[in-house]
């Protein structure tokens, strides 16, 4: 049972790391004031955050962030998303986002994940 959980919980990670990039596309677009703009932002906000993501947060990370390093990138990275969807006009689902989120963090610590 509680390796299902533990799966599950990874698998949560997955999903608020997805969420992250919806995020800051939805802020990108929501932001711009002309099209050119909205283009510009969804599309290089989330290349930034991949490049972050792909450089220090994932798995085969070039530069792998380990122990307070990895608390700070994942504050600042899923912070991100919470912000993105705060300044998009979305409070109640950057509270959301950000409870889940703390709860999965948690959990992870708990689990050593």
């Amino acid at each position: 049972m509680l390796a299902s959980l533990k799966a599950l919980n990874l698998l949560v990670m997955f999903l608020l790391e997805l969420a992250v990039y919806a995020a800051v596309v939805l802020w990108g677009v929501d932001v711009g004031d002309a099209r050119p703009v909205e283009v510009a932002l969804g599309v290089g906000a989330p290349v930034v955050m991949m490049t972050v993501w792909a450089l220090f947060g994932s798995p085969r990370a070039r530069y792998p962030a380990r122990g307070g390093g990895r608390i700070v990138l994942e504050v600042l990275w899923f912070g991100a998303g919470g912000a993105a969807l705060a300044a998009s006009g979305r409070p109640r689902w950057a509270a959301v986002f950000a409870g889940v989120f703390l709860v999965n963090a948690a959990l992870r610590r708990l689990w050593r994940q």
